[in-house]
């Protein structure tokens, strides 16, 4: 441990007040919105998978460090224009985490890793339903179309996979788009 002050997360917020100030902020801070910071949040999210993949914990820690600012800044834009603030973001992730894990947080038990994946997508149908979100029962729902292609075709073919459509080579592949 070292004696310097160490700065918490209240202090990352004003920092984040006082670069978005409209009169005394800084210049780049203050003309930034939602999708003009939308590619570096991306960016940071890679840089920490980077870092992960690397094994390297010194930078993975300045890279998580750098996607948390993305975070905040966009909560902060939200704030500014009265949607929702940091808080709200906090609150809203808390709930879900508690929702969707009952069996740590309520007195729902599960046999395995699988049944509580299962139940993880159960919730998550159930939720979205409250939202009156569509209902989309096909296998490939819910993966997002803003992920990375490489991203979202591994995606794709997992959740295919889960229902039957992996095969070890391409001659059943044929034989199935034949079907």
């Amino acid at each position: 441990m070292t004696d310097t002050p160490r700065y918490s997360l209240d202090d990352l917020l004003a920092i984040m007040a006082r670069l978005r100030d409209p009169e005394r902020g800084c210049p780049w801070d203050v003309q930034q919105d939602f999708a003009s910071i939308a590619p570096y949040t991306i960016e940071e999210a890679y840089e920490v998978a980077d870092a992960i993949d690397r094994g390297d914990f010194d930078d993975l820690r300045d890279e998580l460090g750098d996607l948390l600012l993305q975070v905040v800044f966009h909560a902060r834009m939200a704030e500014e224009t009265g949607r929702f603030e940091f808080a709200d973001v906090v609150h809203a992730i808390s709930d879900k985490m508690r929702r969707r894990h009952p069996h740590m947080f309520g007195e729902v038990r599960y046999a395995d890793a699988a049944a509580q994946k299962q139940a993880w997508e159960d919730i998550k149908t159930a939720e979205r339903a409250r939202k009156g979100e569509v209902k989309d029962d096909s296998a490939l729902a819910g993966i997002s179309t803003g992920l990375p292609e490489w991203r979202r075709a591994l995606k794709l073919q997992q959740r295919a996979a889960s229902v039957g459509f992996d095969w070890s080579d391409p001659q059943p592949v044929l034989a199935k788009l034949t079907e």
